[in-house]
């Protein structure tokens, strides 16, 4: 039987984010990409949706990777159901809690969105998500993420956001896991930098590191063969 990958979105995506990383996966594994309801403003809530999900497909254990928020679900899960997890990654992600200036940024991103809609937020904050040089170079691929998502519903963005800016501090999760945890890191990721993501990397019993140098926070559109690489090399390795 093969193993269960299951790869969650992050904020201001749904799972086509994942487009151009699951058809290497599901050559040697079985993809789960959901797509998160707009009504849940809690990471437990989330995870929850999720552990109902794995429920439906009747799926006892799996390995779960989340991207940004999707990571913080991800480690909302693992402090729940930790017996559920084979392995688990953070892809641009962080198991620390907001600091207070980033809490006021996200109460401000609350009101852009309820006063001009989900589409000029979107507008406004995907150019941010890339490195600058992967914008300069490969300005069509920015474009079709603003296009792709600029029509996703403000009532989800709202929530989403309510749901990061309280969500508590993990670094628990990551020194209780007794698994491999996974960490993909955008050298010039600015959502999450690359200082904070090293920082949590040695806390794990277990660490697989890998960090995308053409990357900011968006390396499955920026460097898609190279987070390939780490996810397949992560998922394959044994350990004791």
């Amino acid at each position: 039987m093969q193993e269960t990958v299951v790869l969650i979105h992050g904020f201001g995506e749904d799972a086509s984010i994942w487009q151009n990383i699951t058809p290497e996966l599901e050559t040697e594994y079985r993809v789960i990409t959901p797509n998160l309801p707009e009504n849940l403003d809690t990471m437990e809530s989330m995870a929850e949706f999720i552990r109902e999900t794995l429920d439906r497909e009747k799926i006892t254990a799996c390995t779960m990777i989340g991207h940004s928020m999707g990571g913080y679900i991800t480690l909302a899960f693992a402090e729940k159901y930790p017996e559920r997890l084979n392995k688990f990654g953070l892809f641009h992600s962080t198991a620390y809690a907001d600091s207070d200036e980033k809490k006021e940024a996200r109460k401000k991103n609350i009101e852009f969105i309820r006063k001009h809609g989900s589409g000029k937020f979107i507008e406004q904050s995907v150019p941010n998500l890339f490195f600058e040089e992967s914008a300069e170079n490969n300005p069509a691929l920015v474009k079709e993420m603003i296009d792709r998502y600029r029509n996703l519903s403000s009532t989800a963005l709202v929530n989403y956001t309510k749901a990061m800016m309280n969500r508590p501090e993990r670094i628990h999760v990551l020194k209780t896991f007794p698994k491999p945890v996974l960490f993909i890191m955008g050298e010039h990721d600015t959502a999450v930098p690359l200082e904070q993501g090293l920082k949590q990397c040695s806390i794990p019993e277990f660490s697989y590191i890998y960090i995308a140098t053409r990357s900011g926070h968006l390396g499955m559109l920026e460097e898609p063969s190279f987070c390939v690489k780490a996810l397949k090399e992560f998922l394959s390795a044994k350990y004791l």
